[in-house]
Order: C-alpha cells, then structure tokens, then sequence
C-alpha cells in the first residue's frame, strides 16, 4: 500500500518511567523494519497467537516493511523502546489504521511479555485514541481471542464496548465510538491602544 507521507508527529514522543526503567514511546519510522521484526520474533507464540489471531511462528515476507511504512494518519503506529548497552529494543507496538469507510479504524496493541502489567499497553491505547478522533475517527474497533484476559480487561477499562464475533467462533469484537476533540478556545482580538494627544 502507498501512502502520501504526511510530517512526522514529533508531538508524540514521549519519556515515561515503568518498572524502574525509562521508556521512550515513539511514532514507527521506515527504518524501523529490523526493530519490528526482532520485537514480534522474540514474542512467545501465545503471545504472536493473540496478537495476529493465528499460530505465526515468523512475520510473513513484507509484513515488517507494512508495519513500519506508515503515513501518521491513515495509518499510525507507536512503538516503545529501552536502550542498552547492546542498542535499543522494541518492547511494544500499538497502531491504528483507517478503514475504507473513513471514519473507523481497527487497532492493535501488543506488549513484550516482561513488560505487560505496567501500564504500559494502557498508555498506548489512550495516545491511539486520542491521536485518531483528532484525526476525524469516530469509531475504533479491534478483534481478540476470547481467551486474551488481559486484552479484554484493558478494553473494558478504556471504555470498549465487547461482543462475541458472529462469523468467528473464539474471537471477541472491540469497539469504542470516538469524539471529536474539543477545539480550542479562540484568543480574544488584542484591542489596540488608545493614542494619547
């Protein structure tokens, strides 16, 4: 898929503490293919089960090149990453990207195992969400095992309304209707100064 690239959202980078270390949350860049690749290969095969709803044991030929070419608004991802001696390591990954109805988007989040229970898949739905109704979004939906416990709950606690899929035997539907950011207050027009004789 070609995207007309759009600025790099430098507004969202972000330096968050979790579990006593420091965590950069980012938006993806092209360069990032390596990153991505190494992320979901280390993830346990449970853990890419729930994130791509079937048994994948490496990402698809092209998949991580999709994953990373991203215009920052049809198509937004995050990644969050530490850094090392050895380099920086992705450690979760959340996107959305817009369907062809225009104003929906289904999204995913998934966190490395280490790091889940901080908070941190948390943080990143809310910066998804709030990136996609300025976006014009009014509506993010999302699709997970039935057994994904901690998937369930975040959506819950993020205001996601959960159906069991009607097609898909095992799959629960997420979906949050969106509204649209309140605009800013407009400045009041600066009088001019009187002129004095």
């Amino acid at each position: 898929m070609t995207y007309q690239i759009h600025r790099y959202p430098a507004d969202l980078i972000d330096v968050v503490h979790l579990g006593g270390a420091r965590i950069v949350i980012r938006p993806v860049l092209p360069q990032d293919e390596d990153l991505t690749s190494a992320f979901f290969g280390g993830l346990s095969p449970r853990a890419r089960r729930q994130r791509f709803l079937s048994p994948m044991r490496l990402l698809p030929p092209g998949l991580s090149k999709r994953l990373t070419d991203v215009d920052y608004s049809e198509h937004l991802a995050l990644v969050a990453e530490v850094f090392s001696n050895a380099g920086e390591t992705v450690i979760a990954e959340a996107r959305y990207a817009r369907l062809p109805d225009g104003h929906s988007a289904e999204f995913a989040v998934s966190v490395a195992e280490p790091w889940q229970g901080l908070g941190l898949a948390r943080l990143l739905l809310e910066k998804l969400v709030s990136r996609a109704a300025s976006a014009g979004i009014r509506c993010i939906v999302g699709e997970t095992l039935a057994s994904n416990a901690r998937m369930l709950q975040l959506a819950r606690q993020a205001g996601f309304a959960l159906r069991r899929s009607p097609e898909i035997a095992g799959i629960m539907l997420l979906e949050k209707q969106l509204e649209p950011p309140m605009p800013r207050p407009a400045e009041a027009p600066v009088e001019p100064a009187a002129a004095s004789a």
